[in-house]
This record gives C-alpha cells, sequence and structure tokens, in this order.
C-alpha cells in the first residue's frame, strides 16, 4: 500500500516550501493564481487529500452541521433535512443526522459528540421540555455554536428558532369542522408540555368558544402519533353518552387509525363523523377516503432554518441575532371531513 500524499511531497516535486503549498490550497490571497493552479493540478495528479478533521481544528471551522430529530423515519423529519441540505449544501456545508427516539440522555449525548465534532452548527427538534439537559444547551452556546430549534423548541435566550403557527392551524382545523355542522368535536392532543401540542389544542378549544360552542374535557384524550392509538382513542370516545361527532387530532397517524375504527364499526365518514388530522402526511392524499390535514411546510421550515444559521455565521462581530421564525399554516381540505365539496 502506497503512503499517503502530503504537503511536504508537492512542495519536494514543485521546488517550493510547505507553507507556500499549504496556502495555495486552502486560498489564501497572498498567493499567486498561477501557483495556486499549479499546486492544484499538482496535488490532483498526486491524489493528495486534505485531513479536513486537521484543516478544522487549525481554522475552528468544519463545514459540518449537526441536525438532530426525534427519528428520521418521518416524511415531516426527512423533508426538514432534505430542506436543511438543500440550502446549505451550495455553501459548501454537509449534514451530520442524529436521532433521540425521544430520549433525553440520547439528546444528551447527541448535543455533546456534535460540540466535540467541530460542527459549525446544531439544528434540532427537541425531545421535551424539561430542564435535564440544559447544561447541554449552554455547552452548545458557551462553545459559540449557533443553535436553531426547528418545529419543536424550547424557550432559551440566545437560540433562534423556526416553528409554524400551531395555534392557528389546530384553529383553522376545528372551524373547519364547524363550518361543516359538527358541534361535538373531540380532539387528539400529543404531549402538552411540548408547545406544538399545546398550542394545537389551544387553538382547537378558541375556535370552539368563538363561535359558541361549549368545550367539553371529556372530548380531549392525549394519543401517541400512531394508528394504534388512534384506534384506542376513539374506541374510548365513541363509548361516552354523547360520543363525539367530528374529531381534530395532532396527528395524522392518529387520525388514519381512528378513520379505520370508525369504518370497522360502519360509521359513514364524513356523513356521520368528520376527521381532520395534522402534517399532512403524504398517504393523506393518496388514500381512497383521503383526510383534510393542516400542512406543516416542513420543506420550507428546513430551509429557513439553514438561512437563519447562515445569517449567524455571516456575521462578522461575536453578536448572534436570536430570530423566531413562525411560518404560516395551510388547510388542505378532503374527503374525511368535506361532506358537500366532493
Amino acid at each position: 500500500m502506497s503512503e499517503k500524499v502530503t504537503i511536504y511531497d508537492i512542495a519536494e516535486k514543485l521546488n517550493i516550501t510547505a507553507a507556500t503549498v499549504s496556502r495555495a490550497l486552502n486560498n489564501n490571497p497572498k498567493i499567486k493564481e498561477a501557483t495556486r493552479e499549479l499546486v492544484i493540478k499538482t496535488a490532483a495528479a498526486m491524489n493528495y487529500k486534505q485531513n479536513k478533521l486537521a484543516l478544522a481544528l487549525k481554522s475552528g471551522r468544519s463545514n459540518n452541521i449537526g441536525v438532530i430529530v426525534p427519528r428520521i423515519d418521518s416524511n415531516f423529519f426527512a423533508s426538514v433535512i432534505r430542506g436543511i441540505e438543500e440550502e446549505l449544501y451550495p455553501h459548501g456545508y454537509q449534514v451530520i443526522i442524529c436521532q433521540t427516539h425521544e430520549s433525553i440522555k440520547r439528546e444528551n449525548e447527541n448535543l455533546h459528540t456534535l460540540v466535540d465534532a467541530q460542527v459549525d452548527g446544531i439544528m434540532m427538534s427537541v425531545t421535551g421540555i424539561s430542564n435535564e439537559n440544559d447544561s447541554a444547551f449552554r455547552n452548545v452556546l458557551e462553545k459559540n455554536v449557533p443553535l436553531i430549534f426547528f418545529d419543536r423548541s424550547k424557550h432559551i435566550d440566545g437560540v433562534s428558532s423556526v416553528t409554524i403557527n400551531d395555534f392557528k392551524g389546530g384553529y383553522l382545523a376545528t372551524k373547519h369542522l364547524i363550518d361543516e355542522g359538527c358541534r361535538n368535536i373531540a380532539h387528539f392532543s400529543g404531549d402538552q408540555s411540548l408547545d406544538i401540542f399545546k398550542n394545537r389544542f389551544l387553538g382547537y378549544k378558541q375556535a370552539l368558544l368563538d363561535n359558541g360552542i361549549d368545550f367539553k374535557e371529556e372530548y380531549v384524550i392525549y394519543t401517541k402519533s400512531s394508528v394504534d392509538a388512534g384506534k384506542e382513542s376513539v374506541d374510548k370516545l365513541l363509548q361516552l353518552e354523547t360520543p363525539p361527532d367530528a374529531l381534530f387530532s395532532s396527528s395524522d397517524f392518529a387520525a388514519l387509525g381512528a378513520i379505520q375504527e370508525l369504518k370497522e364499526r360502519n360509521i359513514s365518514i364524513p356523513n356521520e363523523f368528520c376527521v381532520a388530522g395534522f402534517s399532512n402526511e403524504p398517504f393523506t392524499k393518496f388514500m381512497e377516503l383521503s383526510i383534510t390535514s393542516v400542512d406543516q411546510s416542513p420543506l420550507e421550515m428546513g430551509k429557513m432554518s439553514a438561512r437563519v444559521f447562515l445569517e449567524q455565521v455571516d456575521k462578522t462581530d461575536t453578536i448572534k441575532i436570536e430570530k423566531k421564525v413562525v411560518l404560516a399554516p395551510e388547510l388542505h381540505i378532503r374527503k374525511s371531513s368535506a361532506k358537500t365539496n366532493f
């Protein structure tokens, strides 16, 4: 096996100093263009590979960005990552993806690993709002690494965020169900310690109050984002003395489970029971009974998160401007709730 080519080998071949080779390879303006081109051409011919870790340690920049998500087997998070990558790749950045699997411990480990890897920034959707990982977040900020939250965020001074107006999304979905003639509207809520689920619930509740409909605690059920959880939760609702005639779910997967259970009970959708979800997962529009859902614009969320990062690293001073970007939701009305339009 041949030995790895170094800048000293290139310098010897061209009869110049190793320092000149290093400056040429790193586009130092003090190096003449002709010399730079000769060095680059020779380096390529000799199959020279730069030591990126050493370069990162020397320059303080790795051109790597860390992205932390609960899971990647989700269209929403996969689309956010795609948006981040599409926006940053032209600027020379590569993306390192980590998953928490909803574990605070793994989130903490991910943060420390990315900081140790000398990433130039971290974008993440948090696991929860507990204070367990506050020291890890402080460590990121103390290292002067830009930190941007997307979708799920925490309130930490100096940290920017890109979210959707979840309150408005919940309000739009519930108002639509009311406009379709529904009066007993249930809600599948996620963990309300997270702002996204709390705000969707508050939007749902406000839409009821604004339209003269009493809010009923028994109509709100904490439901995980899964088909099975949706089936179980709608089964509980149907056992109530006054069962609901509509459902706004904070999860498309739970909404799908509810629809499957309703169909098994021969309950007509949407004539007897209307359903709306949240996220606009791809399956919602391709089903025979397409599902009404609130679009979270994940691709745009990813692109916007990347732009916020670029704004921060482009600053010549050390002051980082905290930004709170809130995207507008869009309700896609489909067969699962529209009694007259389909």
